[in-house]
């Protein structure tokens, strides 16, 4: 007999024809004549109810518990109780893994997200982490989907790297040599011509860099890979591994890669509205009972969905940095010092809080903001004719702040040279990439998107270590 998906069965008619389900125990009840097992296979984030009569030997119920893995064949009927249309009453039982109630974890009870992170081997089998899992694969999906559909070609580029895109440091050293007796040079330091690469290696931050040597000739790229930063951060929003989507585009200048990313944010909205409601509406529910519990100047004021609605139908605002800094710089929180991080000079970095000013007070709309500082940017953004600015651009959205950060390129290499010793950046580490603006430099944008980022505002869960399936986190690298 062929197993069917606890989905597939709860949108069947009842009928007389046996059907095999196999899955996993959520709650099992009943009395001495009958049990009702709710059984979930992951299919969806319903169960399906297991009528189980006398007809269903005592030693085989006595092995059902809450975690337990169970086959069932039996005959879908219509339901006599509320809550459900179907229901399978079983024939036969057959208990493929037991799970001793003492020791299972995940009793059927609500236990808090602290809890099931240290449990997360366990996490996907409640409800909200199902939910939360079943969304991530969707946005997956959806995103190569966009692309493909765009003429885009997916790039993989390296996981170990000898460059720091960011030149921020932090990252990760990739090395075989011998931690007890590490060969040193003359000098005293680490002699890494002796290491598997023959020079320092870490993992990658960004494949952004190798990105854009692809569109250099492909036209239109883009990277899905994972990336890491031993950024010592304990923060809900940040992650040591993490993934990113990083689409570059040659011969696109700010505004066609703001149209781009407008264009695939309400395309990943949209796919998750059309193919994952009964999850989303779950999480809704989810998130508006968190937010009964909280103090009433910190709830959000849109619900789930309606977020995701509310990127759908606005056409994103576009302003400068200093059209931002002026608007905050003059806005009652900042004049009332309600800020944490008051914005008084030109060039300060904007934190989530101005970033979620913009957005939910201010504009009512996503917003993006263009030509930052500088100096508070990366070397390899494209320099304005001002001198002080660049063709930088981030992507707010309403809860969470910046998604998305891009730019147009500096594709002029006597200007990224000049930007690249401003920042003390050595030109021999990267002699390839300089050697792109030799060879048929063109103008070329691009932007990047952590993926957990795009997976936390979907779902509407507030820490990001909940979105990814085994967090990586400083002091933190179980299972």
């Amino acid at each position: 007999m062929n197993r069917i998906e606890v989905k597939e069965a709860l949108n069947l008619e009842a009928g007389e024809n046996l059907v095999n389900l196999k899955g996993w125990v959520r709650t099992k009840r009943g009395s001495k004549n009958v049990s009702f097992i709710a059984l979930n296979d992951g299919s969806t984030i319903n169960n399906i109810q297991v009528v189980a009569e006398n007809n269903i030997a005592e030693d085989i119920l006595k092995l059902i518990h809450t975690g337990a893995s169970i086959s069932v064949n039996g005959k879908l009927v219509q339901s006599k109780g509320s809550g459900q249309a179907i229901e399978l009453l079983a024939e036969s039982i057959e208990v493929l893994g037991v799970a001793n109630p003492e020791e299972y974890p995940l009793q059927p009870k609500k236990h808090s997200l602290e809890f099931l992170r240290e449990n997360a081997h366990l996490r996907f089998r409640t409800n909200t982490f199902g939910a939360i899992f079943r969304v991530r694969h969707a946005m997956t999906f959806a995103i190569h989907n966009f692309f493909n559909q765009k003429g885009f070609s997916n790039v993989h580029t390296p996981i170990i790297t000898g460059s720091d895109c960011e030149g921020a440091g932090e990252m990760f050293a990739v090395s075989t040599l011998d931690k007890v007796n590490t060969p040193l040079t003359e000098e005293g330091g680490v002699d890494y011509t002796q290491d598997f690469f023959g020079k320092e290696t870490n993992l990658t931050v960004s494949g952004q860099l190798e990105a854009e040597m692809a569109a250099l000739a492909l036209g239109k790229v883009y990277t899905f890979g994972p990336t890491f930063r031993a950024e010592n951060s304990n923060t809900s929003r940040h992650l040591a591994e993490f993934w990113m989507i990083e689409p570059e585009v040659a011969f696109a200048d700010l505004n066609e890669d703001m149209d781009l990313a407008q264009d695939m944010l309400q395309y990943l909205c949209s796919y998750a509205l059309n193919h994952c409601r009964e999850d989303l509406e779950f999480l809704d529910k989810r998130l508006q009972e968190e937010e009964k519990h909280k103090k009433k100047e910190e709830r959000q004021e849109m619900g789930l969905i309606e977020k995701l609605q509310f990127v759908i139908e606005n056409d994103f605002e576009r302003i400068t940095y200093t059209e931002a800094y002026d608007i905050l710089r003059n806005s009652k929180p900042n004049k009332k010092k309600k800020f944490k991080y008051l914005i008084e000079e030109w060039g300060a970095d904007f934190q989530s809080e101005h970033e979620r000013y913009l957005v939910e007070k201010k504009f009512k709309k996503p917003v993006i903001i263009t030509d930052y500082p500088k100096d508070i940017k990366a070397f390899y953004m494209r320099m304005n004719d001002d001198g002080k600015t660049v063709r930088a651009m981030d992507v707010l959205f309403p809860g969470i702040g910046e998604i998305i950060g891009g730019s147009q390129r500096e594709e002029r290499l006597d200007i990224l040279k000049s930007r690249m010793q401003e920042m003390d950046i050595p030109e021999h580490e990267l002699w390839w990439y300089l050697d792109s603006r030799k060879f048929g430099t063109v103008p070329h944008s691009g932007f990047g998107l952590g993926f957990e980022r795009l997976v936390l505002f979907v779902t509407g869960m507030g820490n990001i270590r909940d979105v990814i399936p085994f967090p990586r986190t400083p002091k933190n690298a179980d299972f």
